[in-house]
């Protein structure tokens, strides 16, 4: 659609042009009920007033809108004639005045997609659901405006609903005569404004502060779900965690809350995972759980909570001029996230989860084709919606942690606290930031932004330890290297953890060091004279963003002895430098199932168990020889039910190895069991089957060919709510039959019938590891659809499809030759597409290099 893929130059140029003074946005949704009528979309009516000055009087510009009609336009009482100044997207605007006011009456199309106004039909009881999501770019599809950061203003929000429906928005509303008007919100810009709507379930409570200036703050706190959702919603917690994070954040920020009140909305269908719209946060409905979960769970929707809260100040109050500084909100809210969760809350072994969960994501981003900078070069729109990744989120947060290192807490939060005074309700580019920072720490940060946020890349350090001729250490260093696509060498503040064997057999660390190391290799003075290690950690307490290497000796320790490591944080650091070193094909990917085998019994935090089985799982699926993945799956699945029968009965840990198992689980026998469990005709004390892990057991059970249609549908009939729906949709496309995977394809590649979640539910069940023969055909038909999908499906809905359809089950050199030759003929495609696919093509090419890897280990 023209115009649709607004580009940062043009934004600049409105920018440059125009100051908003305000929105009136009248909604009415009223249509969202009841029978369809006529051809096209369903659609509500938009009606939107903008008050707007112009700096150059009798310049043009454009509005954003993205809808199917609209009725009328008038700029400042003239009448303009839709059909000649709205082409779809834009709405063109000419001979501006001084002083302007654009009101457009349009008709909007209701969202299947998560993107504008998503509407969501509960099978459970009929009720219709909506919910708003803008980010970066879809407000337009729900109401006129200037679609960019910087232009910033006031709203106030009106919207008509059906009888019986609560609505609320980002400020506290009231219903007279059947229209809901919500009070002027702060000036923010258009992604975070919010609107959600339905006969939700609504818990409210309250959260009051005294500052030392005797001043008294007072948050009405909400939370709300689907009614099918009620009886499972422990809001209780979400408030506690909520009044935990308020607390933490007003002791360090000092700046109140600045948005009135706090409602927390829990919705369907939902793509993120959460979004921070001021005063009406929206999260994904998966935080409700409906059965038992582990401690994990709870800690990462904490983590949520304070994730979205922090940004309350970090992009809602002050917000980045453009998508370049992303990272100005999302890495700081995600260091924030793990700061507050450690700090505030009682899961305060955070930081584990951070190194061991989130860095894993950003080591895998920033070694894809794609990687970038932190702070990045985004063109347009497109570029911006696919920056939403692992180097803007965790390696942006692992280097404020870095930063904080280097330049002290104290320093680094009363930088905060100045940014917040001095930019409130504006809009900042890194230089903004990076000036008070050095103005807290008396640092220069140019030297520091330019290693850690204007270059891409990981650097590698490695231990070099020589012992003198008693067995002691006569020099350690450190070695850094980096790749040779981005050769960057970068000062890191590192621990160098010493650890041994104690009489009791526990491998324990007995001596430390901080080092700054700078350059090719770093001598580490202190830890000379020490006694020869075991283990040398480099990184050790995680202070730094790096990818840890081991030197021989250490590697031999972790082969026989990583189960005896006592620190945890410790042991996940090694357990994320195991995975490191598979996916670098440095580590046969069988060495490292052998080690999860062997010493994933003995791991007590339970993120980081379930993140073993995760990393053993991909290894298995992508990483060993084919020849020896069967065997493969045999000892994994052997290994597991050994471990789950082991477990504390009803324990997390049991539960853990008992979704572990049925991913594996593909003998006859576990198969059986499987089916025994879910019958009741087997039985593992106190292993309670309830329903989300019911699910779980049959999605094996179909892609094995044991659950059919009738069986599922039956399970269906059990549980027909919107997550049994989804469950069912999954294992049906599961099914190892050519003729379902013929229908999956259509329903996802030929039609766009399917909600976004049924199109993730589908394309997750589509490519079972087990059936690779089957998925052969779609290799070809993969590259000949996704030019057009890309064109003609949303893009959350095409970076789904490109992103999960994609062969690479067909893990050959023919495939990866398939993807280059796509490549090489498209080179005019939208960039945005073409990363998907380079990104798809370095997974499959790093696959090939491991799998080579463990060859040679047969």
């Amino acid at each position: 659609m023209p115009g649709e893929n607004l580009s940062r130059d043009e934004a600049r140029e409105r920018a440059a042009l125009l100051s908003v003074d305000g929105y009136d946005v009248s909604l009415d949704v009223r249509s969202a009920v009841g029978d369809e009528s006529g051809e096209g979309p369903r659609t509500f009516r938009s009606v939107t007033t903008i008050r707007f000055r112009c700096a150059e009087p009798g310049a043009a510009t454009f509005a954003d809108l993205i809808a199917p009609s609209v009725t009328a336009v008038s700029l400042n009482g003239r009448d303009l004639d839709p059909g000649e100044v709205f082409d779809g997207s834009r709405i063109r605007l000419e001979d501006l005045a001084a002083d302007n006011e654009l009101i457009v009456d349009a008709r909007c199309a209701y969202s299947r997609t998560g993107e504008g106004l998503h509407r969501f039909v509960d099978p459970e009881d009929g009720e219709v659901y909506l919910y708003t999501q803008y980010e970066p770019a879809d407000s337009r599809r729900v109401f006129a405006n200037f679609e960019q950061p910087d232009l910033k203003a006031p709203f106030r929000f009106e919207v008509r609903a059906p009888e019986g429906w609560t609505v609320w928005s980002n400020g506290v509303g009231e219903r007279h005569d059947g229209v809901w008007r919500f009070a002027e919100t702060k000036p923010i810009s258009t992604y975070i404004t919010c609107v959600v709507a339905g006969p939700y379930h609504y818990v409210t409570d309250s959260y009051e502060r005294v500052f030392e200036d005797g001043t008294r703050l007072e948050i009405p706190l909400g939370a709300l779900c689907r009614k099918g959702l009620a009886k499972h919603f422990d809001a209780d917690d979400v408030f506690l965690v909520t009044k935990q994070g308020l607390d933490f954040f007003h002791d360090r920020f000092d700046y109140p809350y600045p948005f009135g009140k706090y409602d927390q909305a829990f919705v369907p269908e939902y793509n993120l995972g959460a979004m921070e719209n001021p005063g009406l946060v929206t999260f994904r409905e998966q935080y409700i759980f409906r059965g038992k979960v582990t401690r994990a769970s709870y800690e990462s929707r904490a983590n949520v909570i304070l994730h979205e809260m922090a940004h309350m100040w970090f992009g809602d109050l002050v917000t980045m001029e453009w998508w370049d500084d992303l990272w100005l909100k999302e890495s700081f809210a995600d260091f924030m996230g793990a700061f507050a969760l450690v700090g505030a809350t009682r899961f305060t072994d955070g930081w584990i989860t951070f190194a061991n969960r989130r860095k894993a994501w950003a080591y895998r981003a920033d070694q894809l084709p794609s990687t970038h900078p932190v702070t990045a070069d985004i063109r347009d729109l497109q570029d911006a919606k696919l920056n939403f990744d692992g180097i803007t989120y965790a390696k942006g947060a692992s280097v404020l942690k870095q930063l904080v290192a280097y330049v002290g807490q104290d320093a680094f939060l009363e930088g905060a606290r100045r940014y917040f005074k001095r930019h409130a309700y504006g809009n900042t580019r890194l230089g903004d930031l990076l000036s008070v920072l050095a103005e807290t720490s008396g640092r220069d940060m140019g030297a520091w932004a330019r290693a850690w946020l204007q270059t891409a890349g990981v650097n590698s350090l490695t231990p070099q330890v020589l012992l003198d001729s008693e067995g002691r250490i006569a020099e350690l260093a450190v070695l850094q290297e980096a790749a040779t696509s981005h050769p960057e060498l970068r000062p890191h503040r590192v621990a160098v953890g010493l650890y041994g064997r104690s009489q009791v057999g526990a491998l324990e660390r007995y001596a430390r060091a901080e080092v700054d190391v700078d350059g090719a290799r770093t001598v580490v003075a202190e830890l000379a004279g020490e006694d020869a290690p075991e283990l040398v950690l480099v990184n050790d307490d995680d202070l730094t963003y790096c990818k840890i290497r081991f030197d021989e000796a250490s590697l031999s320790t972790l082969r026989e002895y990583l189960g005896a490591l006592t620190d945890p944080l410790a042991r996940a650091l090694c357990w994320s430098a195991l995975w490191n070193l598979t996916r670098d094909a440095l580590l046969p990917a069988r060495d490292f199932v052998d080690l999860v085998l062997r010493f994933a019994g003995r791991e007590t935090d339970i993120g980081v168990l379930q993140m073993l089985h995760a990393w053993a799982g991909s290894a298995l699926v992508h990483y060993v020889t084919p020849e020896w993945r069967e065997r493969g799956e045999l000892v994994l699945a052997e290994g597991a039910l050994a471990e789950l029968r082991q477990a504390e009965p009803g324990s997390e840990h049991q539960l853990a190895w008992a979704r572990f198992f049925a991913s594996v689980a593909s003998a006859p026998g576990d198969l059986e069991l499987l089916k025994g469990l879910l019958d009741g005709t087997a039985e593992i004390a106190g292993l309670d089957v309830d329903q989300e892990l019911r699910w779980a057991f049959l999605e094996p059970l179909a892609a094995g060919g044991v659950a059919d249609e009738k069986v599922l549908a039956a399970e269906l009939a059990r549980d027909d709510t919107a997550s049994g729906r989804r469950h069912q949709v999954r294992c049906l496309a599961a099914r190892p039959s050519a003729a379902v995977k013929a229908q999956a394809w259509a329903q996802v590649v030929e039609s766009d019938t399917l909600s976004n979640a049924l199109v993730e539910a589908t394309i997750a069940g589509f490519a079972q590891s087990s059936q690779r023969e089957l998925l052969a055909p779609y290799t070809e038909k993969y590259f000949a659809a996704i030019e057009r999908v890309w064109a003609e499906r949303s893009i959350q809905i095409g970076m789904d499809v490109v992103r999960g359809l994609f062969p690479s089950l067909r893990d050959s050199e023919e495939t990866l030759e398939a993807t280059d030759a796509w490549l090489a003929a498209h080179e005019g495609a939208a960039p945005a597409l073409r990363r998907l696919v380079l990104e798809a093509r370095d997974d499959l090419a790093r696959a090939l290099r491991g799998q080579a890897c463990d060859a040679r280990a047969s």
